[in-house]
């Protein structure tokens, strides 16, 4: 299954950046980024094997074994995607949401879009680093 990234707004060349490349190399699974501009910009197609997670303020706040188990499922389902959509500053506005088969929080407190990005690669790696059996991720 394909962990595709799509992104709006340009990270360049950034520390964040390099957080992203680093966990995103680090990944067996094929994986992509796309960026898109802030606004405008055409979405990739999406074809009926893809499911679309939104991040969002709005969305469910999921510990990473729950994240896992659920990269698994639509794995094992035979999900050909799993795209992950992160916004421009603004977010997302309701139409938008409604398209999304999962909106995902990383809390209640508000990431910069680019922060978002480099703690998205990062829990990608940790998933399927728990679905491979690697010791990465430990539970307190």
């Amino acid at each position: 299954m394909l962990l595709h990234i799509v992104a709006r707004g340009k990270i360049g060349r950034s520390p964040e950046a390099d957080l992203v490349d680093r966990y995103m190399r680090r990944i067996s699974w094929p994986t992509r980024v796309t960026e898109l501009p802030d606004q405008g910009g055409r979405m990739p197609p999406r074809d009926p094997g893809t499911i679309l997670i939104m991040l969002d303020e709005k969305g469910e706040a999921m510990g990473s074994l729950a994240f896992a188990e659920k990269l698994g499922r639509w794995r094992d389902d035979g999900r050909r995607e799993a795209r992950f959509l992160i916004g421009a500053a603004d977010g997302f506005d309701e139409s938008q949401r409604a398209d999304a088969d999962i909106l995902l929080s990383f809390g209640k407190a508000t990431w910069p879009h680019m922060l978002a990005r480099a703690m998205l690669a990062e829990q990608l790696w940790r998933a399927t680093s728990i679905l491979a059996g690697h010791p990465y991720h430990r539970e307190g």
